[in-house]
This record gives structure tokens, C-alpha cells and sequence, in this order.
């Protein structure tokens, strides 16, 4: 069958195009893909190409699907997954597969496989892994948001903690205690706030640190102060380019303790140190943005590594037990993954917006594939609508102020309704 997807051909090559999609074998799945979120993962793979560690040698003869935060419905399933999924189901995935010690992933290494398409092919290794879910959910973006979401799940559970003489590590993030997220206010960022908010091990103290008073302000709007106190959680939303000695004030705000947990969101050396010099004796810090430059380098007091029993780790991505907290998480209500969200768009804005997400303010942008609408941030919907003289953005706008700025079911509903043409 014909499909339309965005593809990697080389680096800084993405293209639009129509192709044939192969019919599927019977350990294979064929899938109608809804909605994809884009990562800056993702403009990590569109810029450097064969370079990246994900990406085959032979792209440029079998051309990689974008994406991989994605969801939608299945369409056909071979006969050996039939005991299990049904046509009609919804979907989401595990992209990070790790098959046979592999790094294959789609969005990155498969030329039928990926998110930034009208539909696709889920190749047999996916359901060997257990990595395809069913979504029981109502909205499609919160499936395919439980991705990236994962990603911060995974941080906290990786987080450690030790005692001195006991060679046995505490896991996860230290119930009760000082937790900062430096670069915190873009939209992973905020993910880690709602989930350390939310979940069930939580700090007494969360700060979340940036340099962009926009961002701060925005985020505070949406978790108020006042409101977490009551919950016995002391948040905190401090702009670090203000300051003279930035760490002072960090570390005045634990009263001198320093942090438990420290989650660094950018690649950039001076947070880094930010990062290790406001850490608390035990302190962990989780070095979560992954940096483009292979040769990338930042200092850390290994005084306080040797005295103080600081350490550093990193981790890239969650698992499939952490997708299923995200997704349970979400359906309870306890999360709100819409945080990150601050832009919707068609499948013919992927490639520009992929190749120049950093240069585009905001938060996570939302695609969905069977839609032809340029990238459009949430708080221009009523603009363009005037601009436009199309009364379905002003709509769309109306549902969006009533959910305080946030993308919801209800705008995906209408969104899916409205806009998508038949094909």
C-alpha cells in the first residue's frame, strides 16, 4: 500500500515523499500512525546521518521513517500476533529496542518503520521484545508523549544513593529530599516536573532552574507555588541568569545542604558545573541531555566525588515498564504530559521543523500525520483563525484557553474531526 512519510536520505536531507510500503509478513504488523511527537533526539539524527549510532550506512538507498514518539491504530496484524492484537486496537511503542545488542530504532534505522508517516510496518522484533503496547486511553498525543516521558521516568528510577560501608545502592530518587532540574523549564524538563510532583516517592524540595524568564513564568503558571505547598512539596522556579554566584542561591534555598538529586537538561559545560556544585553530600547527578559533540566535556569537584560521595551518571531513554507508568499515570490523572506541548502541526511541517528545532521556541512540538497544517503554536490558533477567516482555529483556540493553554483530548477530538481530509 502507498503511504506519505518524512525520511532521512542523508544528514540534513529529510524528505516528503510517497512510497510502497511491503506487504507484511505474518510476524509483522501494519499500523495507521495518528500522532507523533518530535524529539530533539530526532534533529540529532537529521543532522549528523550515517554519523549518528543509530542510523544504517545504506540510508541514502533505504531512506529512514522519522519519529518515534508515536501512536495510533493497527490495521492489520500477521497471523502469529493475532492471539494478542486485533485491527482496531490503538497503539503505542517502546522504541528503544536494544534487539541483539543492536541499537536499531525507528524513527532512526528502518526504512518502513517509524512515526513521521501516514502508516508503517512494525517489523517481528518489536513484539518479540514486548515493546508494542495496547493504548486504552482516550487521546492519541498522551500515548505518543508516554515516550518521552518514559525518558524522565527512567532518570528518576536510575537515580542512586548509597550509605557509607554498605556496597549496596539505594535506587531511585531519595524520598523527602532536595531535587533540582537545572535547564528545567523547556519541555522535558517540565515533564520531570509533573512526574516528580505526582509520583509516589516525591522531595520535600524541587527547584527548577533556567536562564529563559519566559519559561519560568509559564511554568510556574502551571504548577503554582502556593498550591504544592499545600501538598508539602516547597517548589521553587528560579532564574539563574540573574545571579552573580547562581549556585550561592541554589544552595541557600536547601538552607546550605545542598541537592539530593540533581537532573541536568542541557548540554552545556557551565550548568554541568552548576549541576555538580550544588549537590549535597550523596548528591546524584543525572546527566540527562545528550550532547551532538562526541568530545564534549565539562568540570565536576571530584573532592566532593571522593569526600562527599557525589556521583554522576546518565541515562538515554526509559524501558517498557517505564511507558506503562507513564500511561498509568496519565490515565489516572496523576500526570499531565500536555506540559510539554506548546505547538501542532502536519506531516508537511516534520522536515523543517525537525531540521531547525532549536531554533524554535517552546516546548514539545505535536505532529499529526494525516493533517496538512503548518507547525502553529498553541497560543496563535485564534490568530491564524483571523488570518485565515477559518473559523475551526478559532474553535480550537476556545478549547485551548478553557484547558489553560494546554493541548487536550478535546482538541484532539475536534482537531481529528475538523481538520483531516478524507483520504
Amino acid at each position: 500500500m502507498k503511504a506519505r512519510g518524512v525520511r532521512l536520505h542523508a544528514a540534513n536531507d529529510l524528505r516528503l515523499e510517497e512510497f510502497e510500503l511491503p506487504e507484511i509478513t505474518d510476524d509483522e504488523i501494519l499500523v495507521k500512525v495518528v500522532s507523533d511527537s518530535i524529539c530533539m533526539s530526532t534533529y540529532k539524527c537529521a543532522i549528523l546521518g550515517t554519523d549518528h549510532k543509530r542510523v544504517h550506512e545504506d540510508v541514502a538507498e533505504h531512506p529512514a521513517i522519522m519519529g518515534h514518539e508515536f501512536a495510533g491504530d493497527i490495521v492489520q496484524v500477521g497471523k502469529n500476533h493475532q492471539d494478542k492484537f486485533k485491527p482496531g486496537m490503538k497503539f503505542t511503542l517502546q522504541p528503544a529496542l536494544n534487539y541483539k545488542g543492536t541499537m536499531w530504532s525507528p524513527g532512526y534505522s528502518y526504512e518502513f518503520f517509524g512515526g513521521d508517516t501516514t502508516y508503517c510496518v512494525i517489523p517481528a522484533e518489536v513484539m518479540e521484545l514486548g515493546c508494542l503496547l495496547e493504548y486504552k486511553g482516550r487521546a492519541y498525543y498522551e500515548a505518543s508523549l508516554a515516550e518521552p516521558m518514559s525518558c524522565s521516568i527512567g532518570a528518576f528510577h536510575a537515580a542512586y544513593h548509597t550509605h557509607m560501608g554498605v556496597y549496596k545502592h539505594e535506587m531511585g530518587i531519595k524520598e523527602g529530599g532536595n531535587l533540582a532540574i537545572m535547564a528545567g523549564a523547556g519541555p522535558m524538563g517540565l515533564g520531570a516536573l509533573t512526574y516528580a510532583l505526582h509520583r509516589d516517592v516525591r522531595p520535600s524540595r524541587v527547584v527548577v532552574a533556567d536562564v529563559n524568564q519566559e519559561r519560568l513564568d509559564r511554568a510556574e503558571e502551571l504548577f503554582p507555588v502556593a498550591e504544592y505547598k499545600e501538598m508539602g512539596i516547597d517548589l521553587h522556579f528560579v532564574n539563574t541568569g540573574k545571579y552573580d554566584d547562581p549556585v550561592a542561591v541554589l544552595r541557600d534555598i536547601t538552607g546550605g545542604a545542598g541537592y539530593d538529586d540533581v537532573f541536568c537538561y542541557a548540554p552545556v559545560a557551565a550548568v554541568v558545573q552548576q549541576c555538580s556544585d550544588i549537590l549535597g553530600r550523596d548528591g546524584c547527578l543525572n546527566f540527562f541531555a545528550g550532547p551532538t559533540d562526541k568530545k564534549f566535556s565539562a568540570t565536576m569537584n571530584f573532592y566532593d566525588v571522593h569526600y562527599n560521595s557525589t556521583h554522576v551518571m546518565g541515562t538515554t531513554g526509559g524501558n517498557t515498564a517505564d511507558m506503562i507508568e507513564s500511561l498509568e499515570l496519565t490515565a489516572a490523572k496523576r500526570i499531565n504530559p500536555a506540559v510539554m506541548v506548546t505547538h501542532i502541526g502536519g506531516l508537511n511541517a516534520v522536515a523543517e521543523t525537525t531540521l531547525n528545532l532549536p531554533k524554535i521556541p517552546g516546548g514539545k512540538k505535536l505532529i499529526y500525520t494525516h493533517l496538512t497544517m503548518p507547525l502553529t503554536a498553541l497560543e496563535d490558533l485564534r490568530k491564524r483563525g483571523e488570518e485565515l477567516g477559518d473559523a475551526r482555529y478559532t474553535a480550537l483556540a476556545d478549547i485551548v484557553d478553557a484547558h489553560k493553554g494546554l493541548w487536550c483530548p478535546e482538541a484532539e477530538e475536534y482537531l481529528l474531526a475538523n481538520f483531516i481530509e478524507e483520504e
